[in-house]
């Protein structure tokens, strides 16, 4: 487990496997690219159909009668946990809210951005023309001047540039990284949607509830957890599942 930016070991730079992984781009697609494929990132007929009979399996322990279903599905899916689906938290004037902003974000081709390399990583290729970057990165002369973490500093110095208004906010490693965009949040910048699901035992749960508070008292919707677990996998998840929804709103097959 990692958390703040720390590099997992043997990776120079933060990645890894994650959800989703094997479509994961830069997010730079052509209209080529929303073939026919299965919410996991599956191609061929065998892996697909793994996708969809695991799918199955997880819709037989979850309802899937909303769209935040869907989200708890993922989160489920993610974590292999059935009692995961209990700890999902959605801020908004209903659960689906965060669903629907996250969906019109992808469709207008908001752009994604993501705490650390291994969340964007994570983050498919396939059915959206978001660009997607990382925050992890900026702002290392803000770090080491004021000794905060790379993450926290890396969030401030986006935000600084205007990055994360009307963007689709990603966290999930760093819970200074989740304070950091609380902190933006408070001061005036408006994410269309955060998906936030810090893992650790130092501030991760602090990071999440403080996140809630913020985006409720300033109207920004948000999908986020209870509890220590987390991580990028999950966050990736999560945001593919966006994705998703975005793709069968363009297919006639959901009404936001």
């Amino acid at each position: 487990m990692t958390t703040d930016g720390a590099t997992p070991e043997g990776s120079r730079d933060g990645g890894g496997e994650t959800a989703d992984a094997d479509d994961a781009t830069d997010g730079t697609n052509s209209e080529d690219d929303f073939e026919e494929y299965a919410d996991l990132g599956a191609t061929t007929e065998n892996a697909m159909d793994i996708a969809e009979t695991s799918m199955d399996r997880v819709r037989e322990l979850v309802p899937d009668e909303t769209l935040a279903d869907r989200i708890r599905q993922k989160s489920v899916h993610a974590t292999g946990d059935p009692e995961f689906q209990h700890l999902v938290r959605f801020t908004g004037a209903d659960d689906d809210e965060p669903v629907r902003a996250g969906a019109r974000a992808v469709l207008d081709e908001q752009p994604i951005v993501t705490d650390i390399t291994m969340v964007k990583a994570g983050i498919t290729g396939r059915g959206h023309d978001c660009p997607v970057r990382k925050a992890i990165g900026n702002g290392a002369e803000l770090a080491a001047e004021t000794g905060m973490t790379r993450t926290a500093a890396s969030v401030l110095e986006l935000d600084r540039e205007g990055v994360y208004d009307g963007a689709i906010a990603v966290v999930g490693n760093a819970p200074t990284a989740a304070l950091a965009l609380a902190d933006c949040i408070e001061d005036g910048t408006r994410p269309a949607v955060v998906v936030a699901t810090p893992v650790g035992f130092v501030k991760a749960a602090e990071s999440r509830q403080r996140l809630r508070e913020v985006a409720a008292e300033y109207g920004v919707p948000a999908i986020t957890n209870v509890g220590r677990r987390g991580g990028s996998g999950l966050a990736a998840g999560l945001t593919n599942e966006l994705v998703h929804v975005a793709s069968d709103v363009r297919e006639g097959e959901v009404d936001l």
